[in-house]
């Protein structure tokens, strides 16, 4: 029987479960999935079938081998489907996993088509559909139907073959990823160090691969079930042909499996992975996965993500709910469960390590029997989530960000600093700066519970201390500024590290550690020895202090800089906002530049790729722009951050396949939209504070933990109505334009009175 997947649901969310509205129907999957009429990346998020943090995402590619343009697999503009994989990234700038393909045939195939290995198929939108917990297409060359399901670590297929056409499966074990110039060179930028295919009876394979790529070494482990035997089999290793053996090991492996028409038209797979052992995917498939009733697990799917998205309630259009529905359900997605249903997982050493009692924290009220707190978890896409999704979390789901933090100081224990970009455990280095640190501070400032904070604040410490790549702390605390000569990327690291720092700076104070405080608040301030005040912009120095020429804020080009210009990291000092307008010599200059930075459309060059969704030299296809619409607030015009923020959501937000301005990063592009929609911002990501901005509805509930309501109310809220009038807390009037997170979890209104 299907276990139990509701075992700890509250009572609020069991009343939710029956009586509520149902969440889910407000889920698109395929927002995200489109590029847009310029030919622009949309969101490079996936329509398949997953559950909240599950470990799979199994869904359909529609290129040959995944490329940078999506990195997801999928992308609304194809029209064939080449296989349906058990493991995606989300919204990502680059590509990685797409493991363990399966693609149903209603043909007999040869060892030459095998050996070939394109099985493409066409088909229609109009024959495709999604929700959360489920996918399903109709393969127009074949006919099969194809619907997909999924548990926390089991990927379901159920295929509907025509009546009388033979029944065949193929496995393949060699599909992957090409990246950027490798792609048209016909090179692979991942290889496959070693597979294995073993047959174990006539219902069941097993297997496994050794691959390179993103993350530098995974092991991906999977046990196959199908619902009714096989009756012939081929393997291929490359183009030898394995003929019948049980067990075929090599770099390049396949089998097609026929199975009996007169059996039924219906087949059932169930594909349960580990990224431990064989014996790891057997448990979780004995766990997650006994039944072959395929629709119990779509409605227990269904079930749980219904639990999760009813976390918070929202009064408005069915549009407007699509997208902030669609948004919160991206976020969820991930980090991804990374640990088997018996607590083991690789830590980055690639030692197998179970979690201990004393290592686990509350199990989510959402979560399912199998997710419980002995889940391990990866891919931490820091530089983008830091901002707004891990936030989301630490306020709607406490119980699971402090998961995500104990999993950051595991990985600190064996890998020397906290990660960087966390993918299938292990640190891909990607991006800069140390963004676990803002995590990690911003839940101790909201004094999460189940985290030891001392042993936190050390990891930060260790981490903003001992050098690394990208991070030469030796220089930084020699010079108060990464001098260009000696570190590439040397405006963003300095900006970058300065906010971390910050952090560390505000968990001392917090704890009592008076000389770090000072030592790490001195460090958050190296940000004015890169301003130029002649130009008005942070710009690159050498080891002697002085300027390198060249310099061009309009230009993508310059090597100072990641994924943005001079312009886009000018406002990169979320942690002294204040300082940063001192640096102008007065509030009308700053906003003299401010309002330049959303007027000034000039180009110089060739603009970055990761670069959209503009206003001005703003960008919010990218993340470092993220909150520099919340600016205005600390310099007195609070109107013209309502102002653009409702241009915001309204312009690069939409209910459609091509719904976001640029990469959705793992949920960071949806996590602005939601507390942009709700009325508040981490302007400060690890302050555990919000700043206001202009709510989107008349009425959102967040459902807090401990059973606590907190509502925003803006009764006289229309489409036309941006500006606030004023804001009320708990019946009386805010002092200023912050929130703290002890005031939203104590629960109450917030009252917004429209202009």
């Amino acid at each position: 029987m299907l276990p139990l997947l509701l075992a700890s649901c509250t009572k609020k969310t069991q009343t939710t479960l029956s009586d509520g509205p149902d969440y889910t129907v407000y889920v698109n999957p395929f927002i995200g999935t489109q590029t847009d009429e310029t030919g622009a990346l949309s969101g490079s998020t996936f329509p398949g079938a997953t559950m909240p943090q599950g470990m799979v995402q199994l869904s359909p590619e529609t290129e040959q081998m995944v490329t940078w343009d999506p990195c997801c697999g999928y992308d609304y503009n194809k029209d064939h489907i080449y296989g349906f994989t058990h493991t995606h990234l989300s919204g990502t700038g680059c590509t990685d996993l797409i493991d363990v393909s399966l693609m149903p045939l209603s043909a007999v195939v040869t060892p030459e088509q095998l050996r070939a290995a394109d099985f493409s198929q066409p088909f229609t939108h109009k024959a495709e559909s999604a929700r959360p917990g489920y996918y399903q297409v109709l393969l127009q060359e074949s006919g099969v139907n194809v619907e997909l399901s999924a548990t926390v670590r089991t990927g379901i297929h159920r295929y509907t073959f025509p009546k009388g056409q033979p029944q065949t499966v193929v496995l393949d074990l060699d599909r992957g990823t090409y990246r950027g110039e490798a792609y048209y060179s016909g090179r692979r930028t991942y290889d496959i160090i070693q597979s294995q295919l073993r047959i174990v009876d006539d219902h069941t394979v097993e297997g496994y691969r050794v691959i390179t790529g993103w993350a530098k070494l995974r092991k991906v482990y999977f046990r196959a079930e199908f619902s009714k035997p096989f009756t012939r089999r081929l393997l291929m290793d490359g183009a030898r042909n394995a003929g019948k053996s049980e067990v075929v090991n090599g770099r390049c492996l396949r089998t097609a499996l026929s199975f009996n028409p007169e059996e039924g038209q219906q087949l059932t797979v169930k594909v349960a992975i580990s990224p431990v052992d064989n014996e790891g995917a057997r448990k979780n498939m004995l766990a997650e996965a006994t039944s072959w009733q395929f629709d119990d697990y779509v409605k227990a799917a269904h079930d749980i993500w219904q639990c999760e998205l009813s976390r918070i309630d929202v009064d408005g259009t069915d549009d407007q709910k699509t997208i902030f529905y669609t948004g919160l359900y991206h976020v969820l997605m991930q980090p991804n469960t990374m640990s088997d249903v018996d607590g083991r997982y690789m830590d980055t050493n690639f030692e197998i390590k179970p979690l201990s009692p004393t290592q686990s924290s509350t199990a989510s009220p959402c979560s399912s029997s199998t997710v419980s707190p002995s889940s391990y978890h990866s891919t931490f896409s820091l530089w983008d989530t830091f901002r707004a999704a891990h936030p989301l979390y630490t306020l709607i789901a406490p119980d699971i960000a402090a998961q995500f933090v104990r999993d950051m100081l595991l990985h600190h224990q064996t890998y020397g600093y906290l990660p960087i970009w966390d993918l299938w455990g292990q640190d891909n280095y990607c991006m800069i700066g140390n963004h676990a640190i803002p995590v990690i501070a911003d839940a101790i400032m909201a004094e999460l519970p189940g985290i030891d904070a001392e042993a936190a604040y050390q990891a930060m410490v260790e981490s903003s201390t001992r050098s690394h790549p990208n991070s030469p702390f030796e220089v930084w605390e020699q010079y108060g500024y990464m001098p260009q000569t000696l570190q590439n990327t040397s405006v963003s690291i300095t900006l970058e590290q300065c906010f971390d720092d910050a952090c560390v700076a505000a968990v001392a104070k917090k704890l009592g550690h008076t000389e770090d405080y000072e030592r790490f608040h001195r460090r958050s301030m190296f940000y004015r020895n890169l301003f130029d005040a002649e130009t008005g912009f942070f710009r690159p120095k050498d080891e002697n202090g002085k300027w390198l020429e060249g310099f061009d804020p309009l230009s993508y080009e310059q090597p100072c800089f990641v994924e943005g210009n001079a312009w886009q990291y000018m406002w990169f000092v979320p942690h002294d906002p204040q300082g940063l307008i001192d640096l102008f010599g007065s509030k009308e200059v700053f906003l003299e530049k401010l309002d330049e930075n959303f007027a000034l459309t000039a180009t110089s060059g060739e603009v970055n790729g990761n670069a959209s969704g503009f206003i001005g030299q703003y960008a919010h296809g990218n993340e470092p722009s993220h909150h520099t619409v919340y600016l205005y607030n600390f310099a007195g015009r609070p109107e013209r951050t309502q102002e653009l923020v409702e241009q915001v959501r309204s312009e690069f937000y939409r209910a459609t396949p091509c719904g976001y301005a640029g990469n959705d990063d793992c949920g960071q592009m949806s996590a602005w939209y939601i507390f942009s929609a709700l009325g508040f911002y981490p302007f400060h990501a690890g302050s555990a504070e919000y700043v206001l901005g202009t709510p989107l509805f008349k009425k959102a509930t967040l459902h807090l933990a401990g059973g606590k309501d907190f509502i925003i109310s803006a009764p006289n809220k229309t489409p036309e109505r941006v500006h606030v009038k004023s804001v009320k807390l708990n019946g009386q009037p805010l002092d200023g334009f912050i929130l703290t997170h002890q005031q939203l979890m104590a629960g109450g209104t917030l009252e917004f009175e429209m202009n």
